[in-house]
């Protein structure tokens, strides 16, 4: 798997789905594989304090030496013209008084972190099962300031914690708008890192060679459909960021969806602009209504999937990620809402 640093709030990987209450189907757990057999312990690194109370120049740069990565994604190594001027400027970031709010409100949100190493014990465990030589990764732990987010490539994941905090805590990132600020909380973390483990071409295989916005749909229909399947009772909401109306509306208006794609001739359309109006990140999606919500194509790829998926009830994960043509998976799916 190639590398991945992730900004996820101007990523274009990342989406998912939200269910109301009830007995609504998309609510229901996926279907959940026997790893009593394949507990693992994933070993996490937890540096999280380590930045924040630092008490030296010289504690800085050693901690620039040993973690080149996260110095590199994380503290913006780039930016300046060497380690000596940056550990000057990072010293006074976090010689700042509010950082020592900032690691109680870590504390507070996050605790010892036993429900998110939980999180990503189970969702690699689900991996492994899928995909028996799948490698686990080390984990690492880092607050920065509200610098960056998540990085993640097959052997390494750094989670910027600071970024998580959710609604509620004193210090959020910065100059984003609420749709996307939404999403940095603790219940988005495990969910992001599956994402981006199922759009990453060593599971997601994919034509290139194909432009249209069916092959993009099905790309990411396929990641979430991956993602769901490492976590099978996390909601759907939390895989797409879609609030509890935005998916009740959605749902209930799937065929106003569909009309509109199918009208409008968009599944084989290969123009940037059409892609940016219904796969890329913005607020809602307004050429279909007002209420309709953004990244819609992207809900409408899972869909598709997922029918295709109760189509071809003995197509395994692994099977489904390997199918490269999405006009495969579109036909068999026979998806119509």
């Amino acid at each position: 798997m190639r590398n991945v640093s992730v900004n996820l709030a101007v990523s274009c990987l990342i989406v998912g789905l939200l269910s109301s209450c009830g007995s609504d189907v998309y609510n229901e757990c996926a279907w959940q594989p026997d790893i009593s057999e394949l507990e693992i312990s994933l070993q996490v690194e937890e540096l999280h304090g380590d930045l924040l109370n630092t008490g030296s120049h010289e504690e800085l740069h050693s901690f620039i030496r040993q973690h080149p990565l996260i110095a590199d994604f994380f503290l913006q190594r780039s930016s300046y013209p060497n380690d000596s001027i940056m550990a000057d400027d990072l010293f006074k970031r976090f010689s700042n008084p509010h950082i020592d709010t900032l690691y109680s409100e870590i504390q507070r949100v996050f605790g010892d972190l036993s429900t998110l190493k939980s999180e990503l014990n189970s969702a690699f465990a689900h991996l492994k099962y899928y995909y028996p030589e799948a490698e686990l990764p080390k984990i690492q732990t880092v607050a920065t300031g509200l610098i960056h987010d998540m990085y993640v490539s097959d052997t390494l994941i750094i989670i910027g914690l600071d970024y998580y905090l959710g609604p509620g805590a004193r210090f959020r990132p910065l100059n984003m708008f609420n749709y996307i600020l939404k999403r940095y909380a603790p219940e988005y973390i495990v969910p992001s890192i599956m994402l981006l483990y199922g759009i990453n071409p060593g599971y997601n295989k994919t034509d290139l060679s194909d432009q249209t916005v069916l092959a993009e749909i099905i790309a990411y229909g396929k990641s979430f459909y991956f993602a769901r399947q490492m976590m099978p009772c996390t909601p759907d909401s939390v895989m797409i960021w879609y609030t509890s109306e935005e998916m009740k509306d959605v749902r209930n208006n799937a065929d106003v969806v569909w009309t509109h794609f199918v009208e409008n001739q968009l599944l084989y359309e290969t123009s940037h602009e059409v892609k940016r109006k219904y796969i890329e990140d913005r607020p809602k999606t307004y050429d279909i209504g007002e209420k309709a919500p953004g990244r819609i194509g992207t809900w409408l790829g899972w869909e598709i999937v997922r029918a295709f998926m109760e189509k071809e009830k003995d197509k395994t994960l692994p099977e489904l990620m390997h199918t490269r043509q999405p006009q495969v998976i579109f036909n068999a799916s026979k998806y119509r809402p």
